[in-house]
């Protein structure tokens, strides 16, 4: 029986092979997602279809800038524990650029998606905030923060790549005053995005708490895909050296962002539901009325089940039960996004179909064969990390 060390020490030079079988599978998710396209124009509304498309590109981007911030956050806190799992968050970063252009691609159904495009010459309430909600600037703000959000993604993955080869505590320490940058962008950035193409899809309704709420989402998102692709790989003979203390704190951040997401969730509905103003409540009275069954599994997904589950501590020491648990949140925040674009943008209520699976499972397969592809470019433990030796060297309480 090989010892921890033995285990590590043979991994410092293993990269991730990306087998025939696993692209055979992802290929086939990502036909389906073709063929759910193709049906969805067919079958449905041009509104529909796109509404499909923004919550499974909001989706998919950020998923991979989460995965920035926690490599960033880690970096500027000279974090020890989370070096072992760092490939993995990085090689999801790496599929931001592709989440991009969904995004840029949105562009295109502006006018089936976002109603103050059309009402801004004759609605009084959408006219006065018309110097921020025109295209030309949405557009503009779009760019900017793609482009920075990649540049930060790629400097920092590129400064963790030569790590391997050259002294790792001079990338290290450059890649700090990056991650620092990136932080401060991004904590200003996501609220604003979520106020562009999530908030203003109903333009007359607003949150002082909703570009938070939605940070709270991405951030709880990514670490839930992190979880899920540490279990994919340790399935497929990967990632041996991973200790159940590195899933202990891994399954506690889960834990604890889920807690945050419902409060950040319970104190914009409460603080609404309060005030019982018309043009606030309405917002939260048609998604309780028309998609009560949905609202409460919402809550249920992203809140009840890994609260009651994550709980207990030798739970969150178990791989497949914490795996279970992101598998159950990443459907939440798929649910969550779901319930902040369909009731807005559809006058009819929407059910959840095939159509709306299968072009899920198509964005699943593309961002799986992106991350596994960006887990063959580089080591799968970054051998001059100065920090390595202590993210094995540890325990938890």
């Amino acid at each position: 029986m090989k010892s921890n060390i033995e285990s590590i020490m043979e991994n410092y030079n293993i990269t991730f092979q990306f087998s025939k079988k696993i692209k055979t599978i992802l290929a086939v998710f990502i036909v389906i997602g073709v063929a759910s396209l193709a049906y969805g124009i067919f079958a449905y509304s041009p509104t529909k279809v796109w509404s499909a498309l923004l919550l499974n590109s909001v989706n998919f981007l950020t998923i991979g800038l989460g995965a920035t911030f926690f490599v960033a956050v880690h970096i500027i806190t000279q974090s020890g524990w989370h070096v072992s799992v760092q490939r993995i968050p990085e090689a999801i970063s790496m599929s931001l650029p592709f989440g991009a252009i969904f995004m840029i691609i949105m562009l295109f159904g502006l006018n089936n998606v976002f109603h103050w495009i059309h009402e801004v010459h004759h609605d009084p309430l959408i006219m006065k905030k018309e110097a921020y909600l025109n295209v030309p600037f949405f557009i503009t703000r779009l760019f900017i923060y793609l482009a920075v959000w990649i540049l930060f993604t790629y400097v920092l993955r590129n400064l963790s790549k030569k790590s391997d080869l050259n002294d790792g505590l001079k990338y290290y320490n450059k890649s700090r005053t990056y991650a620092a940058l990136f932080i401060v962008f991004f904590a200003i950035t996501i609220v604003t995005f979520a106020w562009d193409w999530l908030m203003s899809i109903e333009a007359h309704w607003f949150s002082t708490l909703f570009g938070w709420y939605v940070l709270a989402g991405v951030i709880v998102k990514s670490f839930a895909v992190i979880i899920i692709i540490v279990a994919i790989l340790r399935k497929l003979g990967y990632l041996e050296f991973i200790t159940k203390e590195n899933i202990h704190d891994l399954a506690r951040y889960l834990f604890s962002f889920a807690i945050f997401w419902m409060y950040l969730w319970f104190s914009q509905f409460m603080l609404i539901w309060y005030a019982n103003l018309p043009e606030e409540t309405l917002y939260f009275i048609k998604r309780v009325d028309n998609y009560g069954f949905l609202f409460y599994l919402n809550l249920i997904l992203n809140f009840l089940i890994p609260f009651l589950v994550l709980i207990v501590r030798k739970f969150r020491r178990i791989l497949w039960i914490v795996t279970s648990i992101a598998l159950v949140v990443f459907a939440g925040q798929w649910l969550d996004h779901y319930l902040m674009i369909f009731p807005g943008t559809m006058l009819d209520v929407q059910k959840i179909g095939i159509f709306d699976i299968g072009l899920t499972i198509g964005f699943i397969g593309i961002l799986l064969w992106t991350v596994l592809q960006s887990l063959t470019k580089a080591k799968l433990l970054p051998k001059n990390h100065p920090y390595l030796q202590e993210s094995f060297h540890y325990e938890n309480l």
